[in-house]
């Protein structure tokens, strides 16, 4: 008797809890970024170019990192990260990840100082996130050509280009139809293309997912290094390549509708994948 007046009110509290942590982990994440957005709009004309690079990087993965750090501490997120660690030191890079959620650039940008993110146009006009992209010179994904000059010209500084293939989240398994920037961009600058591989046992945050639905928790990431492929003499080769090598990887589990379910929460572990603009 007892304890089936318990359990009810113990599977409330879980439920209350989780959309806290929901919710205010949304609030926090807002206030990080419009507070830097008011500080880089007051540095992005006075700052020289280079020293607003390092600070706009740096400050982003701070904020990045704290937010991640604030969902971990609730317990009903978790994320394996450590991976990443072994990219800080490395020459220029060209990131390639898969694509399952929104919080992808998130995590990688939280592990690393100094990576150039390549955004949709729209994106750097945000309120929340237009004015901190533009002091750390992030990158606009359009026109195509000047996306690949001005990537060519930031791997001189030494840093990292974080570029997803796939150009959106992946809405069909085990991934999109690749798009070929990318290969553009590392035969152009001759830089290696290092892919990410991002799995989670959870749809939270995919395409087409509601940014205040709350998913079934916990939820866990996990973060681990692909195949490096060296600069290509030829583009279209390297983009066989890689979507090769993302189809073997990224292995469909048995919830391969996951992505296209939005009335239901699921529990089953997937990997997704990511690629970015098709080549003629």
């Amino acid at each position: 008797m007892l304890k089936s007046i318990i359990k009810p009110i113990i599977t409330f509290s879980i439920e209350v809890y989780d959309y806290l942590v929901l919710y205010l982990g949304l609030l926090w994440l807002g206030i990080l970024s419009l507070c830097w957005t008011l500080a880089a709009t007051l540095l992005y004309p006075i700052l020289p170019k280079h020293y607003a690079i390092h600070l706009g990087r740096y400050a982003i993965m701070l904020s990045f990192r704290a937010y991640l750090a604030s969902l971990s501490a609730s317990g009903r997120c978790s994320f394996d990260l450590t991976a990443l660690d072994k990219l800080r030191n490395e020459t220029p890079l060209i990131i390639a990840p898969n694509h399952p959620c929104l919080l992808d650039a998130v995590m990688i940008i939280s592990r690393l100082p100094n990576v150039a993110c390549v955004m949709k146009s729209e994106l750097m006009d945000s309120i929340f996130l237009g004015a901190g992209a533009r002091l750390a010179r992030y990158i606009s994904n359009e026109p195509i050509r000047q996306m690949t000059l001005e990537a060519s010209d930031d791997f001189k500084t030494g840093s990292h280009l974080l570029l997803f293939p796939e150009g959106t989240r992946t809405t069909q398994q085990p991934i999109n139809p690749l798009k070929g920037s990318i290969a553009l961009i590392s035969l152009k600058a001759q830089v290696p293309v290092q892919t990410i591989l991002i799995e989670t046992n959870s749809p939270y945050l995919s395409k087409g997912w509601s940014l205040f639905r709350k998913p079934s928790m916990p939820v866990s990431y996990k973060i681990t290094l692909g195949k490096r492929f060296d600069p290509p003499e030829n583009s279209h080769d390297l983009m066989t390549e890689l979507e090769d090598y993302f189809l073997h990887a990224l292995k469909p589990t048995t919830q391969n509708s996951i992505l296209s379910s939005t009335t239901s929460q699921h529990q089953g572990k997937f990997c997704l994948n990511s690629k970015e603009t098709t080549l003629p």
